[in-house]
């Protein structure tokens, strides 16, 4: 209780030092000069309230306490602002301008006006005290106009028509509505998108004319929409698509061939490559308007999107040059991208004793064989040191993993059979695939696995994605260190030997349902899934059941003398990201999964296909394979088996993870970068499906789990450079389920922990307890 509290008042001196670093932040300040603290504006509509509040310059709003604190840190000199090599960090002081209240009144009220408060009266008051200004916007908006009659005069028939078909259930404008400007300029680029999505090339938003008329004395006003036709003609021109000419060259012309490969194809396409390595009809292919099509901008813009997604060019663009009076020829030109790329990442991490890296590197061919297929050969190489090793650092590797993965991805659906054409909502792609994974632990294990895929790739709708996985075929061989094999049968793990120390073969299939992937990117308020299912080894339990497979001494049915997997893994991740303004987003997270082995492998499920718990991208205050399963705790173990079976026995066949997420913008330019912070809490386990001998206390019952979720807290800074992002996390441990009752909190023991430390050293050793955890990546964690 004691720690408790010591643990309260140091959190309670530090949020007073931050009061009163606050408090003092007008002391640079000139006699003349009076820092913003508060603006209000009082009498609106609580629906405009913030978009009223965006016409107030970012000038006379109130300072983050943070920023403006770093900026005064950094540039206080004798008592008053630097006036000669400002240091641009933090956000210097927003000072009271009475210029800017005065702007400010007249666009707030404008912005009635345009929401249909025509007679609204917008005053300001100015509350001056100690060098700090508190604004008072006071607004007496009257009531708004509401729409009469709305009426239409289109003189091209043939528009009025497809006006009408195409008029919304409930449109933008109508009888009865409060008048809105905004709405009138949104139909008016509705009709213009409308009239460009059915072939009107020749069509301007200039055509649209909206006459309101407010003089009723009745709070109600008349609108009349006008489309007129172009100068000097009866009707609006529809075009056709006549022939296209696509050109594929180098930005720089001397890399150009003198003799460019040429061909026409079916439907008047001509086709000029002057790199000479692309083929017409992969290109061909994603081209939506074709000879006789009706233009559409639609259609235009998917022609766009689809290039721009075969990773193949730099820069599209597509002109459209009249070859008669209701014809277009549309011209295709292509800048290539380099065709070989290599992208080099790693991360770096470090606790208790134990630290180490992960390196990676991907080289990209993109354009294999001239039809926009992209070859990956991805590296990967992970090494953990144990600094209680004796030796040199080579002799203090505890354990290491490298990867080698091939991919070759072909832009659309290669198959036996026809399908319909989903290119429309996303490209489609067929994936080979084949990796190799090398694992070795200091005198404990090794491991070796492969695997093979064919996949296909393809979108429902612009945000609903599908991977289907029809073939995974894998081989895995481990072998435990013969004399620590031997440790472990002595200690009576013999399951645990019998269950790692073999072969398996797999083969099985996978299926992956993501939506508003692409949204995660963008600042706004979406939900985001991923489900996946794995499954393996049922094909050849069918085929068991009809052939006499050979059975080792366990009982389990073997092929070419090696046991098959049989197992069925679920696993979400379900996101909700909601967007505050600015760079300011809350992200939650709930990633469940369940994974059962049955039949042929009933006993254990493989390591490659195990849970576990930690890491940089789930809960981070703790290190990867460090936590759970349930509550077990290493203290059971042999001395000696907690260091050889460490990263290897915190696996579980359950799991559950959240993630609360806080991301905001501290400083706008640091070193080429902006800087943004994030504070986040993270919870969750991992847990056995029933009871196992290496970790007792770590099976999954409803009664007790909620008391096995461990609980982590911390802050990270990102250094984002728009074409990546570093990222340093540190994590906080506030609750651990290895051990029980109130010591779970181990928060309490944060401020004094060196009796902690030393008891877990007489249980845990060689383990340590540490209760921070940093890690250091690219990319954010989720």
């Amino acid at each position: 209780m004691i720690k408790r509290n010591c643990f309260f008042a140091y959190a309670s001196i530090g949020l007073l030092l931050v009061l009163f670093a606050s408090c003092r932040s007008t002391r640079l300040l000139g006699d003349d000069q009076a820092l913003v603290t508060k603006v209000a504006i009082e009498g609106i509509d609580p629906a405009f309230q913030e978009q009223a509040a965006a016409y107030i310059p970012p000038e006379i709003r109130p300072n983050s306490p943070v920023d403006l604190f770093i900026y005064n840190f950094a540039n206080a000199q004798n008592g008053r602002y630097r006036t000669e090599n400002i240091r641009h960090v933090g956000e210097p002081p927003h000072l009271l301008d009475s210029a800017l209240v005065d702007f400010s009144t007249q666009q707030i009220s404008r912005f009635l006006t345009a929401k249909g408060y025509f007679n609204a009266a917008v005053s300001h008051q100015i509350s001056l005290q100690k060098k700090k200004a508190r604004i008072t916007f006071d607004i007496e908006p009257g009531e708004p106009f509401t729409l009469r009659h709305v009426n239409t005069a289109i003189k091209d028939p043939v528009l009025e028509r497809l006006y009408v078909q195409n008029q919304p259930e409930k449109g933008r404008i109508r009888s009865g509505m409060r008048y809105d400007a905004d709405s009138l300029v949104a139909e008016r680029e509705r009709i213009y998108q409308l009239m460009r999505q059915h072939g009107y090339y020749d069509y301007l938003r200039q055509y649209v004319r909206v006459d309101v008329d407010s003089n009723l004395h009745s709070n109600q006003a008349d609108v009349r929409l006008y489309i007129d036709n172009p100068e000097g003609q009866q009707a609006h021109t529809k075009f056709t698509i006549d022939s296209s000419f696509i050109t594929i060259s180098h930005s720089r012309p001397g890399l150009n061939h003198d003799q460019p490969e040429r061909s026409i194809l079916p439907g008047g396409l001509h086709f000029e490559d002057r790199t000479t390595r692309f083929r017409p009809e992969p290109v061909a292919r994603y081209l939506f308007q074709q000879q006789g099509d009706t233009y559409s901008m639609d259609m235009e813009n998917l022609t766009y999107d689809r290039l721009y997604e075969l990773n193949s060019f730099r820069s599209v663009k597509i002109e459209y040059r009249k070859s008669d009076s209701s014809r277009l020829n549309v011209h295709y030109e292509l800048t290539p991208r380099p065709y070989m790329g290599n992208q080099i990442e790693g991360e770096y991490t470090f606790n208790s004793g134990m630290s180490g890296f992960n390196i990676g590197n991907t080289f990209t061919h993109r354009n294999l064989f001239g039809g926009s297929e992209q070859l990956e050969v991805k590296l990967r190489y992970g090494v953990l040191f144990d600094s209680r090793l004796e030796g040199n650092l080579f002799d203090r590797v505890f354990n290491n993993d490298f990867q080698v993965g091939v991919n070759i991805t072909v832009p659309r659906l290669i198959l036996p059979f026809s399908v319909p054409d989903v290119s429309k909502n996303g490209l489609p792609r067929t994936i080979f695939s084949s990796n190799v994974q090398a694992f070795d632990q200091y005198r404990t294990y090794s491991n070796r696995y492969v695997s093979n895929t064919v996949s296909y790739s393809w979108f429902s709708t612009p945000y609903r994605q599908h991977q289907l996985t029809p073939l995974v075929l894998e081989y895995r061989f481990g072998q435990l260190n013969s004399d620590f094999a031997q440790q472990l049968i002595d200690e009576g793990f013999l399951l645990y030997v019998r269950s790692n120390n073999r072969a398996y073969f797999g083969l099985g299939s996978q299926y992956t349902y993501t939506v508003n992937a692409a949204r995660l990117t963008h600042l706004a308020d979406f939900f985001y899934f991923r489900g996946g299912l794995d499954l393996s080894g049922n094909l050849l339990g069918l085929a068991g059941e009809v052939i006499n497979f050979r059975q080792n001494e366990d009982g389990e049915r073997e092929i070419m003398g090696v046991p098959y997997l049989q197992y069925a893994k679920v696993e979400t991740d379900l996101r909700l990201y909601r967007h505050f303004g600015g760079e300011r987003q809350l992200v939650l997270r709930l990633n469940p999964g369940i994974a059962i082995p049955y039949g042929n492998n009933s006993s254990l499920l493989i390591f490659e296909k195990s849970f576990f718990g930690g890491g940089m991208n789930g809960i981070r205050a703790w290190q990867a394979r460090t936590l759970g399963p349930g509550n077990y705790n290493r203290a059971v173990l042999d001395p000696g088996l907690r260091l050889n079976l460490r990263n290897l026995d915190q696996l579980g066949e359950i799991k559950l993870e959240g993630n609360v997420e806080y991301r905001f913008k501290v400083m706008d330019d640091i070193f080429g970068a902006k800087l943004k912070g994030a504070t986040f809490a993270d919870f969750g386990n991992i847990w056995r499906i029933r009871q196992n001998e290496l970790n007792p206390g770590g099976e999954f019952e409803f009664d007790r789990f909620l008391s096995q979720v461990a609980i982590g807290a911390g802050a990270g800074l990102r250094f984002d450079l728009d074409y990546f992002v570093i990222r340093l996390d540190a994590g906080v441990k506030v609750r651990d389920p290895q051990f029980s009752g109130s010591k779970q909190w181990v928060i309490s023991e944060l401020f004094d922990s060196r009796d902690f430390k030393t008891e877990y050293r007489l249980t845990n050793a060689p383990d340590r307890y540490n209760f921070i955890q940093y890690n250091f990546g690219i990319g954010m964690p989720f």
